[in-house]
């Protein structure tokens, strides 16, 4: 279990939805050390050419917070597979851009799919500020989907609706998570505000023996 904390960065183009089971594209780019102002006006100047060009792609930019280097996700979303199929002209017209004012600024990029789970995600939040995202690799996905749709059951019964967005990677690198969690927060300081963990909701609402074999099952799986 990995967690990473993202800051959105610039004012979002996307408000994360989760009513249909879609495909999230997310592109993580490391910035060169030094580089950070002149990555950010280039963005800056694809996305004003974008929007002047007619663009209808919608994406969030996030900035890791901690961690290593300057890292930023940039992130859409796709109802389907067809959709890779289509040109986006402006996308094309802007392509100079990425080539001349915001490659020469990027150390190395990369690039995952992943499938939205719904059944287990909660409403979208138009107000967030920032995102917690917590990483799973797992050796037995039965049980892990198990779990993870037990806790958001309880949490939604406690609270009236699961805290996070889930999703399941589709494909990639051996080394790379199977499934991870962004839960959204409105600022820094709602990061203080206590609350039972998910595991403690969890295990009081399938009482003591259950919530034992569960986190054997947890511990099993990831």
């Amino acid at each position: 279990m990995k967690n990473l904390l993202f800051l959105i960065a610039l004012v979002p183009f996307l408000v994360l939805s989760q009513n249909n089971s879609s495909i999230l594209t997310s592109t993580e780019i490391t910035v060169k050390q030094g580089h950070n102002e002149q990555f950010l006006d280039a963005v800056k100047k694809w996305k004003a050419c974008y929007l002047e060009n007619n663009g209808t792609d919608k994406w969030n930019f996030f900035r890791r917070v901690q961690g290593e280097g300057t890292v930023y996700l940039m992130a859409g979303t796709m109802e389907n597979w067809a959709e890779m199929d289509k040109q986006d002209a402006a996308s094309k017209e802007c392509s100079r851009i990425i080539l001349n004012d915001i490659l020469p600024n990027v150390e190395k990029t990369s690039y995952r799919m992943s499938r939205t789970m719904p059944e287990i995600s909660r409403k979208p939040a138009p107000d967030m500020g920032l995102v917690w995202v917590t990483y799973f690799k797992v050796n037995n996905n039965d049980d892990f989907n198990e779990i993870i749709k037990g806790v958001s059951t309880a949490i939604k019964a406690k609270e009236g609706s699961p805290r996070g967005f889930w999703y399941a990677n589709i494909g990639g690198p051996s080394q790379n998570a199977d499934f991870f969690v962004s839960t959204p927060f409105r600022n820094f300081a709602e990061l203080d505000i206590q609350r039972d963990s998910a595991s403690k909701i969890y295990r009081d609402a399938i009482g003591e023996k259950k919530g034992i074999e569960m986190s054997k099952k947890m511990e099993g799986c990831c």
